[in-house]
């Protein structure tokens, strides 16, 4: 795999700081039912690195120290940790709140059939990848049969109360374009997903997240073999804005990987770049949010894909 590390760190970005932290995000490991083209964690059914249960012990205390009131879990397909459901409970328990960062089609794997019931069942939010509403953008992007089986889980999701009126389980979807381009406005889009979804399959949400592509692993390796790194790398310079640095997700949450080390987020992960910006890496079992507190982010050219245009984070556009 060709490695865009060294492009990125090569180009300059603005310095930005730490605010108050609000989510952790946890990678609970790189295992997926599917092996997306835009995955910037290179997950797959053959990664085998997992959380194991001392880290996951770890991370819970964490959580509870500090006081975390929203926990991110994702992957891979975070569903596939042996621990998932054990892990939702005890968050649930503790009174956090809980989003999973869902491809939909796990929900159809063999084995977890029940998922959707439990994740209603303990109020998980759900962010599901849907990256576009038409069937061979999604099969192309994602895999032949991706799309209906996204849309019977969506369906089923619905059937137990997700994205309906005057419920409180949430159903969010997430769009990424189709390559090396911005996300169009998400306002915009939001209103063409729910029109055709509703129209065709029935299907309500709440939501749509719109997300830059990050040129990192498997995407950053797919640009660079097709020649398209240094043209994006552009595109996202070119598109920066300013006033979107302000809504950046490093500076409201923390990344942990499946071994416990603390990133600044999801895509730093992926690039092996640790909080401390040297080859140090900080551990969850012997760190606290106070040591963390407005200190500086470690920053690179792919930081460029959360400003650019709209802006864009976990939560979607910024602008």
């Amino acid at each position: 795999m060709l490695d865009t590390l060294p492009l990125l760190k090569a180009i300059s970005f603005p310095g930005i700081r730490r605010k108050q932290l609000d989510i952790l995000q946890i990678n609970l490991g790189y295992r997926c039912n599917q092996q997306c083209q835009h995955c910037h964690v290179n997950a797959g059914p053959k990664r085998t690195e997992a959380m194991t249960a001392e880290v996951l012990t770890d991370t819970l205390r964490f959580i509870k120290n500090n006081g975390i009131k929203t926990v991110d879990l994702t992957g891979g397909a975070p569903e596939m940790h042996p621990e998932f459901l054990s892990l939702i409970k005890q968050l649930n328990a503790m009174q956090v709140h809980i989003i999973d960062r869902c491809n939909l089609t796990i929900l159809n794997e063999p084995g977890y059939e029940s998922l959707a019931e439990t994740l209603a069942e303990n109020c998980v939010e759900i962010v599901a990848s849907m990256p576009c509403y038409m069937e061979e953008n999604v099969d192309k992007q994602r895999g032949s049969g991706v799309f209906k089986s996204s849309i019977d889980a969506l369906q089923k999701l619905n059937q137990l109360g997700y994205g309906q009126p005057d419920s409180s389980l949430t159903l969010n979807l997430v769009y990424n374009p189709q390559g090396a381009v911005l996300v169009p406005s998400q306002e915009m889009l939001e209103t063409d997903y729910k029109k055709f979804l509703d129209e065709q399959f029935g299907i309500i949400f709440n939501e749509l997240f719109t997300i830059t592509n990050v040129p990192v692993k498997r995407f950053g390796s797919l640009l660079l073999s097709r020649q398209e790194f240094h043209p994006y790398m552009k595109l996202l310079q070119q598109s920066h804005s300013d006033a979107n640095l302000e809504g950046v997700m490093c500076r409201y949450q923390l990344s942990v990987d499946w071994q416990g080390y603390l990133y600044d987020c999801d895509f730093n992960q992926m690039l092996g770049l640790p909080l401390t910006g040297t080859t140090e890496k900080l551990h969850i079992s012997n760190v606290s949010l106070a040591e963390l507190d407005k200190k500086d982010i470690i920053v690179a050219g792919h930081c460029y894909a959360c400003t650019a245009g709209q802006g864009s984070s976990c939560g979607g556009a910024l602008s």
